[in-house]
């Protein structure tokens, strides 16, 4: 069949080389550059984990929704213009992890489709000819003590309960795995199953280029719109015209919310905004990715220098970015290497702000639109995007090709 892809991210660019393994014709809609600094795929924190199966939603955290609007520095933060539009999203969001046994059932949703993504992409990356940006070399979350581990207990008994298996180091081992790590640190979880990339924008733009060398063609426009006779679907609207197809696939992140709408799915998306900050020619770094508990923040060695992302920030898509937050990332990777310059030249230092596709219930949404089964939603990953892109590209191909779906991921959950 001819289908159209709707977005060159991550999502969308393994979907079209599922699509094309499967015999289909497939063309890429995407108004910028596959692998481009517009798309949340490129400003992520690398990370490729088996263990990014908790949602950002816990339970109790709705007594600290007051201290995340007065705080526009804090690590979750609403800004105040976007909270009326944000408000019915808010409250699914706070609904969804009220309790443990909802964290625990979005868990055991997600475990098994993040168990192999570090081996998804490692085959990926080599099909695509860039082997070498997917590093397996574990993946380590760092705290100042073994008290601060214990705090975090119900998700890392989730993650046991899920088959996730790790080594703990104490402060002698981490200072030996991590010399240019800070004494502040004294304890360490070392997830060896996982992976990271070193350069996602150049991994999705090879994975594009690969789907064009394998047949598919990108078309470098805006998707608008569909055309829907009866329970067929005929062509995709974009602002370069008509794109004739009898099958589409939704996986434009913040703008897929739209397009589901006109396909008869009221999605709520938020644009969870992330930031990061990226030092070219580190005079330290970690030997391993970390994560330091106290930042929740991704500390990666990308190949064009070292990368902090993180950061929550809920506010319109547009609003404009407020760059103070990626200043708390570069004074947070500052006390955790002290070997870095205290001030850097400027033009050594990168600034980036993306909007992560978000479900108030930190699940996916992948599965047949309510219009016509013939358009397939494949968006809303949250912070996971990255790590799930392998296997949403393997379940949107497999609804093309008729195969039911896993209902906890469907439209109309909600």
């Amino acid at each position: 069949m001819r289908v159209a892809v709707i977005g060159a991210g991550i999502a969308g660019t393994c979907t079209a080389l599922e699509l094309l393994r499967d015999g289909h014709h497939v063309t890429l809609i995407e108004p910028g550059a596959p692998g481009g600094d517009q798309a949340a795929s490129y400003g992520n924190g690398c990370w490729i984990s088996p263990g990014s199966i908790i949602p950002v939603s816990h339970p109790g955290l709705w007594r600290k929704i007051p201290s995340y609007l007065l705080d526009p520095l804090g690590p979750l933060t609403i800004r105040w213009a976007a909270l009326p539009a944000l408000l019915p999203w808010l409250c699914r969001f706070l609904l969804a992890g009220a309790t443990e046994a909802r964290v625990a059932a979005t868990a055991r949703t997600l475990a098994p489709l993040l168990a192999d993504a570090p081996q998804r992409h490692a085959a990926l990356a080599s099909e695509a000819g860039v082997p070498g940006l997917i590093h397996r070399t574990g993946l380590l979350n760092i705290y100042p003590s073994r008290d601060d581990f214990t705090a975090e207990s119900l998700s890392w008994r989730l993650r046991a309960e899920a088959g996730l298996a790790w080594t703990e180091l104490d402060a002698h081992q981490l200072r030996q795995r991590e010399p240019a790590l800070s004494d502040r640190y004294r304890f360490g979880v070392l997830i060896e199953a996982g992976a990271h990339c070193t350069d996602p924008g150049a991994y999705v733009a090879a994975l594009a280029a690969h789907a064009q060398a394998q047949g598919a063609t990108l078309q470098r426009a805006e998707a608008t719109g569909f055309v829907i006779s009866g329970n067929g679907l005929h062509a995709v609207q974009t602002t370069q015209g008509p794109v004739t197809c009898e099958r589409a696939v939704i996986a434009a992140g913040i703008r897929s919310a739209a397009l589901a709408r006109l396909a008869g799915d009221a999605v709520p998306l938020a644009a969870e905004r992330g930031y990061h900050v990226q030092i070219t020619a580190p005079e330290a770094a970690p030997r391993t990715p970390v994560m330091p508990s106290d930042g929740k923040m991704a500390n990666t060695l990308h190949r064009n220098g070292l990368r902090a992302a993180g950061q929550v920030e809920l506010a319109a898509p547009d609003a404009p970015p407020n760059w103070r937050r990626a200043e708390i990332l570069l004074a947070h990777l500052r006390q955790s290497f002290p070997g870095l310059l205290p001030e850097p030249d400027d033009s050594r230092v990168q600034r980036w702000m993306g909007c992560r596709p978000s479900t108030p219930d930190g699940l996916p949404v992948i599965g047949p639109a309510r219009a016509t089964p013939h358009i397939l939603h494949a968006f809303g990953h949250g912070h996971i995007g990255l790590a799930m892109g392998p296997v949403t590209g393997r379940m949107a191909a497999d609804l093309v090709a008729g195969r039911p779906g896993l209902p906890a991921l469907s439209a109309r959950r909600f």
